[in-house]
């Protein structure tokens, strides 16, 4: 088993990978049993596939746990949602002591985590992420939160769970179409932090039928856990997280979602943010065309009948806005981001066209 730590202080806590964890999650997680209701928040499928052995393994080891089931997709981080979570724990007779295991992809670990973070002011959860995107991004770092109809997240809280559990074998059961997702997010690490990295990630996805995923979770996560550590509330480095959001948001607003995944439309969110790192003269010319040919390695959706005018309106209400300036994430070069503060609305509308 590899383990990488989060430092945060009495926060920290253990991003835990290991193969067939799920079989011996017990052992995981019977120091933190002291008797108190254990509830698993997933979808029914995942529950078939993976959830109710859980379940029932943690059962034998005494443990008192149930479950309570979302929707599939985006329509399950919304107010009605986590309001009936929160009636169906109290219908189950949870309170202060009770533990959380988030079972799935970044919508259930975002929607469970806020339930965490707010019911009885807060109680302890930990993520078992089972999508590849959910594994290398959103179980990490303690961001929770649900979508309302102006944007995605603008409701949530930053919520450190007690640890993160990675089973890379649970990769096994996703769709092509999720693992490409996934490597929109994997692609980002490099093309912010480690340009080393960036350049593995292009050699792997030669063959995608070999691509080592377990390699490329563990590398990611530990970028993702260093950053954090350095900058939990997203005041200045963890900021370089949202390279290619700020777009990819705003498209996915735009499609509706569910019409388009999320890490999909963060791959494409970066080649608009490469092209205006370029015209900024941040960016070379070189440099821009080489991410540009790594990201079109992904079999990402055509964008067809674009509106720059309702893609720039939810830019606008882009949470890293700050006094009425986009704080926008670019790169100085590859491996290495930052943010700038001169990307104006026309920027934004052309850089649309490399989609």
């Amino acid at each position: 088993m590899k383990t990488t730590q989060v430092k945060l202080g009495d926060r920290s806590y253990p991003i835990n990978f290991n193969s067939n964890l799920l079989k011996d999650i017990h052992l995981f997680l019977k120091d933190k049993d002291q008797g108190q209701k254990w509830i698993i928040i997933s979808q029914y499928r995942l529950m078939e596939l993976y959830g109710f052995d859980l379940l029932n393994k943690l059962k034998q080891h005494d443990f008192n746990i149930d479950y309570i089931t979302l929707p599939i997709g985006e329509a399950a981080k919304s107010l009605n949602e986590y309001s009936r979570v929160i009636s169906q724990m109290i219908e189950m007779k949870c309170d202060r002591s009770s533990t959380i295991l988030a079972l799935g992809g970044g919508v259930v670990g975002d929607l469970s985590g806020f339930v965490a973070s707010s019911f009885m002011r807060g109680i302890e959860y930990f993520q078992i992420p089972t999508t590849l995107l959910a594994m290398v991004d959103s179980s990490i770092g303690g961001k929770t939160g649900i979508n309302i109809a102006e944007g995605k997240n603008l409701v949530g809280s930053i919520y450190q769970p007690q640890g993160v559990l990675i089973d890379p074998l649970l990769l096994r059961s996703l769709p092509k179409e999720e693992l490409i997702s996934g490597l929109g997010e994997v692609i980002k690490y490099g093309a912010i932090h480690d340009a080393s990295f960036l350049e593995q990630v292009s050699d792997w996805l030669n063959n995608i039928d070999s691509f080592p995923f377990d390699l490329a979770v563990q590398r990611a996560s530990e970028i993702k856990a260093e950053i954090v550590s350095l900058d939990e509330k997203e005041t200045g480095l963890r900021r370089l997280l949202n390279f290619g959001h700020t777009i990819g948001h705003a498209l996915e607003a735009h499609l509706g979602y569910g019409k388009i995944r999320h890490g999909e439309a963060v791959a494409l969110g970066m080649k608009s943010a490469a092209w205006i790192s370029n015209r900024l003269g941040l960016l070379k010319d070189e440099e821009s065309l080489l991410l540009f040919e790594i990201i079109n390695k992904l079999s990402l959706p055509a964008i067809l009948n674009k509106d720059p005018d309702r893609i720039l309106s939810y830019v606008k209400k882009d949470k890293k806005i700050r006094n009425g300036v986009l704080h926008f994430v670019v790169l100085n070069e590859l491996g290495k981001g930052s943010t700038s503060d001169q990307v104006t609305d026309r920027l934004i509308e052309e850089s649309l066209k490399v989609l």
